[in-house]
Parts: structure tokens; C-alpha cells; sequence
């Protein structure tokens, strides 16, 4: 009782944050039952005077606290959840907070790395960029005699407490509604936070991103146009993560890029085609490629930060949206409708036919349209709404690439208006398509399946031991019946004996009530 009556104190307080900032102008009063309307029409009554203008929800998250805009991005990538027009209001979300002191961030790393500051760096600076979770130090340190710079990623002290209190009122409030909710059932509401909780708490590992960076690292080593910072893993803990110091000019700045005489549209093509290289080569991508998070080095290539949110493709994954992305270039709709079947995303009782009709009221008006009309995450979007309609589940990294998609593809386009995506798509999905689709492909994938097949052969005998120990066993139950222990016995007579107890008191219940009935019949 207590703790509901907690949560419910807490959440009270977001209510009012919601309320002031004009979030309940946007909840259209038919989609609420008729109790919840007298409450919305209060709550407008405290809207403060301006809340009617730009990003509602962004604006009252912001002001709720770093577990609540961390909810906000999270959601930014589930419109099946919020719906489309909730999610681009979230995706304006700035996870930008005021630096936690100096003196914390030297006293979390000197606990973390187990030694004095000035024996782990050579300088540290204070803080040049802070989030909800960490902040971002300049330092620098001694290899060989001479002093590089580094950035030093520093963990929020008890960050991870305030984020496990917040992440409880949402917990409390996802039961409640799937509890009394049809619709919030059908959603999954708590599995969104259990997602949601799961994803945070490897944001608040800084070890699993340089991890991720490292993997990256290794995927990437062999591409012209891209790369990532190097880890020092001398000095990274679960609190501390210190990584290479880009110097390049971030891709948010475009001035500075025009002054360096950038060749803008070469910039946009360099960041499609190396995120459907991850994206489709690795099945890893960088899953928050916004143009803070990127960088042109001196050498032209881009160098991205800040891997807290990654994403990943199974071959399944990769195959669909290698084949889909062809299928609509090319005008083949039934093999894009043939993939979504063959990948078991669309229930096998549905039309392929019915299905690639629907897919073609997506892809023909693309084509009568000019290439920078053309919008590949838009397409994906009306992909997985029309999917919908055809009892295709959820795909939650189809619905990460999807988001990261529309992220990238805004990137590209802020260089170059009149990019043509599709030209620019092209090689990179036939790459794929040949590498692993065509007759090389086939002999991997065949070799891959003799593999399969070699492992499950050398596992026979132990199937086959296993086997041979239970039919015994049956063999043994048969001939000489079951053994139960006395204490068994016993306490099944316990169970049995409640069961007919409570048997005997409803048929003494059952028979009352007839003659009842009879009673009343016979008066009249």
C-alpha cells in the first residue's frame, strides 16, 4: 500500500509537469472515456500561458527528469506504439542536461580506475558535453613520452538509482493499464519498459560501448569513407569509458563545412552508404547517427561517437531488407510480398497475391515521382503500416533501422536536397544481394548447413544415450508402476481431501439454489 501510494505521489507530479506544458491539448476527447474527459478538461485548465506552441511532450519530458526523456527517445522509435505523430514530436528530444560538478567526476574515476587522477591522465579538463546518464571530459594522456588527447566519458553519480525509482512508477503505471486495458495488452506495455529498462541498463555500462565500439571498429577497418574512435581499455571501467579525441568538424556544423570546402553531396552519400553497410554487411549500426554524433576527419572520412544505442540484423533481417529495397527499385512487388512470407513475418492463411497488391499501392507512386521526392524511410514507414493490416507482428529492429533510417536520410538530404537515394542505395544493396544471394552466397550458405548438419551428426550418440536412459526408465515405471514416497502419498491425500471438501460444500451451494427455485415456482 505504501508503495502505490509512492508511485502514485510521483506520478502526480508528472501529471501536473504533463498538464502545464499542454500535453492534454493535443488528446483528442472522443478516444477517452467519458469520466477521463472532466479530468482532461481540469488538467487544461493549468496549461501555462505559450504551451500551446512547438514540441508538447519533448518540452514536458525534458523538464520530468533524465529517466523520463530517456522514455521519451525510447519511444520516438515505437510509433506502433505512440503513433506517428507523437513520435516526430519525441524525436525533437535533446538529451543535453547541466555538467555535474568537477570535483564528482574526478572522484567516480578515481574510484573506478583505482589510482589518483594525475596518475591516469597526464590533464583533465572540465566537461564539454553532459546527457542524462554521462558527461564528456577533454584529457589527455602520456604514450611514449607524448601527450594525445583523449575524451573521457564519466557515468552520473547514482545515476543508476534515480533511473531504477523512475523505472518503477513506469512499471506500476504498464501493469495497471494492461490490467484494466484491452488495447494496452495488445501493445505490450510492459514489455516496451522491460525493453526500455533492459536498453539503459547497457547505456549504464560504459564497458558494453566500448564494446560496441571496438566491434564497430573491427567490421568497419577496411571502409574508405568511415571510422571510429579507438578505445584505451587501460583506463575503462564500468563508470569510465576513455576513447580516442576527434578533432574533426561535427556534421551539425555547417559552416564550418563549407569553409573546409566540403563536397556536400559527396558528404550525403558517404553517410548512406555507410550506414547500409553496417546496416546490411554486419547487421550492426549505429543506431543514433544524428549530426552531433558524427564528425569529417582530415581525411575526409566520417567518424561517428556516442554508441550507447546500436542496432542489429539477424540474415533473416538483412536478406528482407536487402530484397524489399531491390523489389521496389525494380518494380517487383510480388517478390517483395514473397519475402515478407518467406522471412514468416506475414501469416501463412494470407494472400501473397492480396499482399503484393497492397505493396504496389505503396511503390507505384513512387515512381512517378523525381528522385529527390523519393523517401526511403518514408517508404519503410508505409511498409509496416500496411503490414499491420496483415497481422505482421511487431518487428522492433525493423521499427530501430526504420527510425535510424529517417534519422540518416535527413542527414543526407540537409547536404543535398535533390540526393537521389536510390542511386545512391543501389550499389550497396546489389553487393549484398550478389555476395549473398548469388551462386557465391548459395556455397557459403550450403557450407554453413553441412556445418549444421556435422554438429548435430557428432551430437547422435549423446541424443541417442539420452534416449536409450528414458525408454529404460519407461520400460522400468511399466513393469514394476510408479513408487511414491509416504510423504507423497500423504500429501496428495491432503490435496484430494480439499478438493472433495471444497466439491461436497459447491454441490451443497448448487442444490440450495434449485430448491430455491422450486420453492419460488411453486408460490406462484
Amino acid at each position: 500500500m505504501i508503495s502505490a501510494a509512492t508511485h502514485v505521489l510521483r506520478l502526480t507530479r508528472a501529471t501536473f509537469v504533463l498538464a502545464r506544458e499542454g500535453v492534454f491539448g493535443v488528446v483528442d476527447p472522443a478516444l477517452v472515456p467519458a469520466p477521463s474527459q472532466l479530468a482532461i478538461k481540469i488538467a487544461r485548465l493549468i496549461e501555462r500561458r505559450g504551451a500551446k506552441s512547438g514540441p508538447r511532450l519533448s518540452r514536458a519530458l525534458e523538464r520530468m527528469g533524465p529517466a523520463y526523456l530517456k522514455l521519451g527517445q525510447f519511444l520516438a522509435t515505437r510509433p506502433d506504439v505512440v503513433g506517428v505523430g507523437l513520435a516526430r514530436d519525441l524525436e525533437s528530444l535533446q538529451d543535453r542536461l547541466p555538467p555535474f560538478p568537477q570535483d564528482e567526476a574526478e572522484a567516480v574515476i578515481e574510484a573506478s580506475l583505482e589510482r589518483p587522477i594525475k596518475d591516469a591522465f597526464a590533464s583533465f579538463g572540465p566537461a564539454v558535453a553532459a546527457a542524462s546518464i554521462a558527461q564528456v571530459h577533454r584529457g589527455e594522456v602520456l604514450r611514449d613520452g607524448v601527450r594525445r588527447p583523449v575524451a573521457i566519458k564519466v557515468l552520473r553519480p547514482n545515476v543508476a538509482s534515480r533511473f531504477r525509482r523512475d523505472l518503477s512508477d513506469f512499471f506500476f503505471v504498464a501493469h495497471k493499464a494492461e490490467a484494466h486495458s484491452a488495447e494496452a495488452r495488445r501493445l505490450r506495455l510492459v514489455e516496451v519498459i522491460n525493453t526500455m529498462s533492459r536498453s539503459v541498463a547497457m547505456e549504464m555500462d560504459l564497458r558494453l560501448e566500448a564494446a560496441a565500439l571496438s566491434e564497430m571498429a573491427e567490421n568497419t577497418q577496411g571502409d574508405p569513407d568511415f571510422r571510429v574512435p579507438a578505445v584505451d581499455w587501460d583506463r575503462t571501467t564500468h563508470n569510465v569509458l576513455t576513447m580516442e579525441w576527434i578533432d574533426g568538424i561535427p556534421l551539425s556544423d555547417h559552416a564550418r563545412l563549407l569553409q573546409a570546402n566540403v563536397d556536400l553531396p559527396d558528404l550525403g552519400r558517404k553517410v548512406i552508404q555507410s550506414f547500409l553497410r553496417h546496416a546490411l554487411r554486419d547487421g550492426f549500426f549505429h543506431a543514433d547517427m544524428h549530426p552531433g554524433n558524427l564528425f569529417l576527419d582530415d581525411e575526409g572520412r566520417l567518424v561517428a561517437v556516442d554508441f550507447g544505442i546500436m542496432g542489429r540484423l539477424g540474415t533473416k533481417e538483412r536478406r528482407f531488407l536487402a530484397e524489399i529495397l531491390l523489389g521496389f527499385i525494380t518494380r517487383d512487388y510480388r517478390r517483395v510480398a514473397e519475402v515478407h512470407f518467406e522471412a514468416g513475418y506475414v501469416p501463412p492463411h494470407h494472400s501473397v497475391e492480396n499482399f503484393a497488391q497492397a505493396i504496389r499501392a505503396i511503390g507505384e507512386p513512387i515512381h512517378n515521382r523525381t528522385a529527390e521526392e523519393i523517401s526511403m524511410a518514408r517508404l519503410l514507414t508505409l511498409l509496416l503500416e500496411v503490414t499491420g493490416l496483415f497481422d505482421m507482428r511487431t518487428r522492433p529492429e525493423l521499427i530501430l533501422l526504420q527510425k535510424t533510417m529517417v534519422v540518416v536520410e535527413g542527414v543526407a538530404r540537409s547536404f543535398d536536397p535533390k540526393l537521389d537515394i536510390w542511386r545512391i542505395a543501389d550499389p550497396v544493396v546489389r553487393e549484398w544481394i550478389e555476395r549473398n544471394l548469388g551462386p557465391v552466397g548459395r556455397i557459403q550458405t550450403a557450407a554453413t548447413g553441412a556445418g549444421e548438419l556435422a554438429r548435430v551428426f557428432a551430437g547422435l550418440p549423446i541424443i541417442a544415450g539420452r534416449a536409450v536412459a528414458v525408454l529404460e526408465q519407461l520400460e522400468r515405471m511399466t513393469r514394476e508402476g510408479v513408487h511414491l514416497s509416504p510423504e507423497t502419498i500423504a500429501a496428495m491425500g491432503r490435496s484430494e481431501s480439499r478438493k472433495t471438501r471444497w466439491r461436497t460444500i459447491a454441490l451443497w451451494i448448487i442444490a440450495a439454489t434449485f430448491i430455491g427455485i422450486l420453492v419460488a415456482v411453486t408460490r406462484l
